[in-house]
């Protein structure tokens, strides 16, 4: 079988959430090993194992900056072990380890991925390109490992009921004028479901008209137990956090209803939010890009369909 790398980040203590959605797709794909970054602890190795790593390597930078160590180390490690497939998924931290491992093996990357195989000697990529509503493939073969990031939501999590891996060290080179050093840490905080995880999201865009109606978007979202999203335009003007992104250069998210007010659906925004289950748009524009996926549709100015679908979920 192929040997199938997934680089993954702990996260809070715990397995990244998009780790454990690539080890549901590499596990079809050949044997699992884990490149784990981070302090480690038995209950993120038995999570690891649960989803079907059967080894971990272990790299804890410390208060190093992950990305040149760690890369490094894994090169090392493919020179003597040779892994087929490498997979790691489209955030900060792993384009970063990625593009770096890249440059010292000498490999390409294929990035923003939702689905990959192997086949024969190749490897083998879905994209969607012009925001979702065509899909490309690419194929790359020649020298192994193939390196590969996955879009968020690619996969489901789905554990495999295995048990616990075989754990090493992985041992990080000093990597000279590379290195960086973390000497602080900023944690925003959060009210409410997450917004990669919640099951209903309400998510507001520049057709809201200010940063106060905003408010309109959040109380809502709290009275459907919901996440809040934004789009990219409303991020820049700085109504909200860059956390809320919702779209191509923020977030993607899959949730069981997604509910956009006074977004007009330009495409980029589209791509991170097309794929949820059930999505319900309110805009006073007919011709607005966001019908053509909504499964429904109310047209109206939002100022006048928000507060009223507030007041009765609040009589109710």
């Amino acid at each position: 079988m192929a040997s199938v790398w997934v680089f993954i980040e702990e996260e809070d203590g715990a397995p990244a959430t998009v780790g454990l959605e690539l080890l549901t797709k590499a596990r079809s794909l050949g044997d699992v090993t884990v490149v784990y970054s981070g302090p480690g602890s038995d209950q993120a190795f038995a999570t690891l194992g649960e989803h079907g790593a059967a080894r971990v390597l272990h790299a804890d930078p410390g208060d190093a900056l992950p990305s040149a160590p760690v890369a490094a180390a894994i090169a090392a490690r493919c020179e003597s072990e040779a892994p087929d497939l490498i997979l790691f998924g489209q955030t900060y931290t792993d384009r970063d380890v990625a593009g770096r491992l890249a440059a010292r093996l000498g490999r390409s990357v294929l990035s923003n991925a939702s689905d990959v195989e192997l086949r024969d000697e190749a490897v083998v990529t879905t994209h969607e390109i012009s925001g979702g509503t065509q899909i490309a493939t690419a194929e790359v073969a020649g020298e192994k490992p193939h390196i590969v990031l996955v879009r968020p939501k690619s996969f489901p999590v789905e554990p495999a009921g295995g048990g616990a891996p075989q754990v090493e060290k992985l041992d990080l080179p000093d990597v000279g004028r590379s290195a960086a050093r973390i000497v602080e840490h900023h944690v925003e905080e959060r009210e409410g479901p997450q917004l990669e995880d919640a099951a209903v999201i309400v998510s507001g865009g520049r057709g809201l008209g200010s940063a106060e109606a905003f408010g309109m978007v959040e109380r809502l979202a709290k009275l459907l137990n919901a996440a809040t999203g934004a789009t990219r335009a409303i991020v820049d003007a700085g109504w909200v956090p860059y956390a809320m992104q919702v779209g191509q250069t923020g977030k993607t998210v899959k949730p069981d209803v997604y509910i956009a007010c006074g977004i007009s659906g330009a495409m980029q925004h589209l791509v991170g939010m097309k794929d949820s289950k059930t999505i319900i748009a309110i805009n006073k524009d007919p011709d607005a890009p966001i019908f053509s996926i909504a499964d429904l549709g109310i047209v109206g100015d939002v100022h006048n369909v928000l507060p009223k679908l507030i007041e009765a979920l609040e009589n109710r």
